[in-house]
């Protein structure tokens, strides 16, 4: 089986990286080969320094990479899928909320399209951890997003997403991009499979996320990405000579 990229945004995540590291390490050791890539988006807290400690200390499938400043978590994962090796994508939250042992099974879902398909596995996180007012707060924004978009993704937020990274090199990149990866898959006529995953408390630190951030600055991209989906051309070439 070939490698796959693990692309782990991450900014002021320090405390989250060890822990994080050591359960992707548990589900995927001996079942597949893997590099992790962690990209620090402008951190204060001394994010990239405890990835090369990692590192050095013996986690040799760590690599990392370290924006001047932060450039937001869209560009962030855009760094790392250009630099990653493998020829499939598994985009993770960086705050442990996410759980690495969810991903072996959305990877069998991942191994039933042949090479060169359009696809994404999208994490959906049923039952939520947080608190009632933030999952109001997120059901608000899917139901908007579902509505516009009719991407056929209950959870677009889920940070647990799997698809080739040949698909991701074609999609149109624009600031917020990570949040309307499905939207913007089945623009290319691929499909999304949704993968129920589980949803945990975040292990430390603070979430950079609010009702703001979360639905009305989101407001102007999606009707973006409508413009894009009504735009899209899929040819046929029925003959050659």
């Amino acid at each position: 089986m070939s490698t796959i990229s693990i692309v782990i945004p991450a900014k002021d995540e320090r405390e989250n990286i060890q822990p994080l590291v050591d359960e992707i390490y548990a589900a995927l050791t001996g079942q597949q080969d893997f590099e992790i890539i962690y990209i620090d988006d402008g951190s204060s807290d001394g994010t990239f320094e405890e990835i090369v400690r990692l590192k050095n200390a013996g986690r040799s499938e760590l690599r990392a990479l370290k924006h001047a400043q932060s450039v937001g978590q869209s560009t962030a994962v855009y760094s790392g899928i250009k630099a990653a090796k493998g020829e499939l994508i598994i985009t993770l939250d960086a705050d442990g909320q996410n759980d690495p042992a969810d991903i072996p099974a959305m990877l069998v879902k991942a191994q039933q399209f042949k090479p060169g398909e359009h696809f994404c596995i999208a994490g959906y996180r049923k039952n939520r951890k947080d608190t009632s007012w933030y999952r109001f707060q997120s059901r608000l924004a899917n139901k908007v997003r579902a509505s516009l978009l009719g991407d056929g993704t209950p959870d677009t937020g889920c940070g647990l997403k799997i698809f080739p990274k040949a698909t991701f090199l074609q999609l149109p990149y624009f600031d917020h991009m990570h949040r309307f990866i499905p939207a913007l898959v089945c623009r290319l006529s691929g499909e999304i499979v949704v993968s129920e995953v589980k949803h945990r408390n975040r292990l430390a630190g603070v979430s950079k996320y609010n009702m703001w951030n979360r639905l009305w600055v989101g407001i102007v991209d999606m009707f973006g990405v409508m413009w894009l989906q009504r735009r899209a051309k899929h040819p046929e070439v029925i003959d050659e000579a």
